[in-house]
């Protein structure tokens, strides 16, 4: 089974084949992740890492949504999908012009069939993009790197979770980066 390392950029990973659309960061094969159909089998990769590489993709929202089905498509059952982003309230998001959308825990599981089914039945608003298209994963783990001064003063106790929590919904610049861990469900939900 295959291991992917998508918009490797100049971060090689060993154990990895190291992807990225421009051929002079040397990567171990250049695929465009924009164009489709990946050069992958179905089922065929085990483990996905995507560091600072979503935020930059699928401007336009149906080549995003073609990226989440290729996702899915290549994956194995179980297979595990990691990607790092830069959180959309943080200088390091706003800064930069070429990320084109924000990407966030509650996006992410807008492709989770079982909360899919749990929207719909209790008359949700969120659109099942999951049960759409046949997509369906689950988020294993969040986490995020919290920045300073507020790193500090949550590592010395003076600031509680929900502190942070509130800080992150009335300021800028509380977290730098977070890291979403999701599951590939094959066959998908059927609850």
């Amino acid at each position: 089974m295959l291991k992917l390392n998508l918009g490797c950029g100049h971060d090689k990973r060993t154990g990895f084949i190291n992807v990225d659309s421009q051929a002079a960061c040397q990567p171990d094969q250049v695929v465009d992740l924009e164009r489709f159909p990946w050069p992958w089998a179905d089922g065929s990769v085990d483990e996905i890492v995507m560091s600072h590489v979503l935020e930059h993709l699928g401007a336009d929202t149906d080549t995003y949504l073609a990226i989440i089905k290729e996702l899915y498509r290549v994956c194995a059952p179980d297979a595990r999908v990691t990607i790092t982003v830069p959180h959309p309230r943080s200088d390091n998001y706003l800064a930069d012009p070429t990320h084109v959308r924000p990407i966030t825990a509650m996006g992410l599981q807008m492709f989770n069939q079982e909360l899919n089914r749990q929207s719909i039945q209790e008359g949700g608003s969120s659109t099942p993009l999951g049960i759409y298209l046949n997509v369906d994963w689950a988020l294993e783990s969040s986490d995020v790197k919290i920045l300073e001064p507020w790193a500090s003063r949550f590592n010395g106790g003076q600031l509680t979770e929900d502190d942070i929590t509130l800080a992150v919904q009335n300021f800028y610049n509380v977290i730098g980066d977070c890291t979403f861990v999701m599951r590939i469900r094959k066959p998908a939900f059927a609850g």
